[in-house]
């Protein structure tokens, strides 16, 4: 019996074609990606067959939005039982976001989910598309996989564990602080000993309010008054903080310290992170750090930026209260933070 995936084309550059304006979205991009498939062979697998739908209102990822991850999850849910595997097409420049929220929306999922795209459209004569779609479609049809992955240029990663690391080179994709889940070169090489285990058991899929969650970097010189009015939102719930070095603040300055610590006091969730690409938070290695741990900021450990924001937003969007969004900041949920 052949396994069954489905293709979810949600827009990005590798359903673009050029413009005066510069790349703009196709219409009839299914009829490609059918006929691209057709001359790769993939309707002659005995054992993989697809479907593809296209939503209705395309985006560029840059313009993503919240209310887009509670459509593509429920998307996703409504043809769970339909489907062995799932092949998402979204745009490069929040890709990494959505693979992230997705993990937390499906956590106990039994199925793969894999995002894909490309850095040149597929209408183009040196496109990544191909390649890309190809390997996504053949990984989340015969490989049982439970995870929400990226795939990308021969790597396949951990959604949650992954970041755009390059604007323009074809190995866009990396996962800095966790293992490729699956090296693809001549053969595919599958970690099975790194996959999430599954349970089968996902809950109902969230909706956001696109004001609870901010983010914010600290830089030389960073004033209080800049994270005053970060801060000044009635609806803001959540403010994931970007330190240097092992999760170290400018503690210095006395007025950007008190407004942290007022805005914990209040119930504002703070969570730290570090600016590096590589490593993780180490709260109190340095005295700098070590003044957070005192006004109830959580160390975000070696989580990156997109993971910990949409984990946050996800926190918060299930009506916890604020000490049990801190604790489950600190808590791996589906693979997202070393232990």
């Amino acid at each position: 019996m052949k396994r069954r995936v489905l293709i979810i084309y949600t827009g990005g550059t590798i359903g673009m074609q050029p413009s005066e304006q510069g790349y703009v979205p196709m219409s009839g991009f299914n009829t490609l990606v059918a006929a691209e498939l057709n001359s790769r062979g993939i309707n002659d697998l005995p054992d993989v067959e697809f479907d593809m739908i296209e939503c209705r209102q395309l985006i560029d990822s840059s313009n993503l939005v919240p209310d887009d991850w509670t459509r593509l999850g429920n998307r996703l849910k409504q043809n769970w039982n339909n489907y062995d595997g799932f092949v998402v097409l979204h745009g490069t420049d929040t890709m990494a976001y959505t693979a992230s929220m997705l993990s937390f929306m499906l956590q106990g999922m039994d199925k793969p989910v894999v995002l894909t795209g490309s850095q040149i459209p597929m209408v183009e004569l040196r496109s990544d598309a191909s390649d890309n779609l190809t390997t996504a479609l053949l990984l989340a049809g015969n490989y049982d996989i439970p995870e929400v992955c990226i795939y990308f240029n021969g790597r396949l990663l951990r959604g949650n564990r992954s970041s755009k690391v390059k604007s323009s080179g074809f190995d866009a994709f990396d996962s800095p602080n966790f293992p490729w889940l699956a090296n693809v070169g001549i053969n595919i090489e599958l970690q099975q000993n790194l996959l999430l285990k599954q349970s089968g058991r996902m809950g109902d899929i969230p909706v956001f309010n696109p004001d609870s969650v901010s983010t914010l970097q600290t830089y030389p010189g960073i004033s209080a008054r800049v994270l005053e009015a970060v801060l000044d939102h009635s609806s803001l719930k959540g403010l994931v903080l970007q330190t240097y070095g092992a999760g170290n603040p400018p503690d210095a300055n006395p007025a950007f310290i008190d407004c942290l610590q007022h805005a914990s006091e209040r119930g504002v969730t703070i969570l730290n992170i570090t600016q590096c690409p590589h490593g993780s938070v180490n709260q109190g290695a340095y005295a700098t750090g070590a003044t957070l741990n005192k006004i109830g900021v959580v160390s975000g450990g070696d989580m990156t930026l997109e993971a910990a924001f949409t984990k946050m937003h996800y926190l918060i969007s299930q009506s916890r209260s604020a000490e049990e969004i801190r604790t489950e900041l600190c808590t791996p949920l589906c693979g997202e933070l070393s232990r």
